[in-house]
């Protein structure tokens, strides 16, 4: 049981921001490549839903 939960945790840890990070790229590159298509904004949108680039930080302390 707690096995599942360790390999659950892990999947979130881990493969989530690569893959996020991994279609961030190809959009780029697929960008670059070709401009501004649908297939592309739609990597990117993928990606910020996954792990948004600019997510506000809170401060706890001054």
């Amino acid at each position: 049981m707690i096995q599942k939960r360790i390999a659950q945790w892990a999947v979130m840890a881990v493969a989530v921001p690569v893959a996020a990070a991994g279609a961030r790229r190809l959009s780029h590159s697929l960008e670059a490549r070709r401009g501004p298509t649908g297939v592309s904004r739609l990597l990117a949108k993928g990606a910020d839903m996954l792990r948004p680039q600019k997510a506000k930080r809170r401060r706890r302390f001054f």
